[in-house]
């Protein structure tokens, strides 16, 4: 009996799986990739964990979190409303807030100026993919 009990739900669990996956990681970064929109950080309730890639959040690491960019980008991200401007490497996945772009490291939040705000339009610019 557990032999098709099992059989009747590998197929449902191979969907779930199928349906719940973030978007696929890794995939070859286009060239001259730029985009804007929201920018937020996290730190300190991450820093320490592991990051999507293996290694430990550090909160005082230039790196950010980009849904779909490969690991080890190198990405400029510039705050639209004072122009400031830094470069992070994508070590982790997100941000998983609704309309949002890329999540930040507060040590990089802090070169952007957008610490008070927590959130803030930026632009994108892709420098560099593995």
């Amino acid at each position: 009996m557990s032999k098709y009990l099992f059989l009747w739900c590998l197929p449902w669990l191979l969907l779930l799986k199928a349906c719940s996956s973030d978007p696929v990681p890794d995939q070859p970064a286009p060239a001259g990739y730029q985009a804007e929109g929201k920018a937020s950080f996290y730190g300190s309730r991450h820093h320490g964990r592991q990051t999507a890639n293996g290694e430990r959040f550090d909160k005082h690491a230039l790196t950010a979190a980009h849904k779909t960019l490969p690991f080890g980008s190198r990405v400029r991200v510039i705050n639209l409303a004072n122009q400031r401007a830094v470069v992070v490497r994508i070590n982790d996945r997100g941000p998983y807030a609704r309309g949002r772009i890329i999540d930040l490291s507060e040590q990089a939040a802090r070169e952007l100026g957008m610490i008070r705000d927590g959130v803030v339009m930026v632009r994108l610019e892709l420098l560099s993919a593995p």
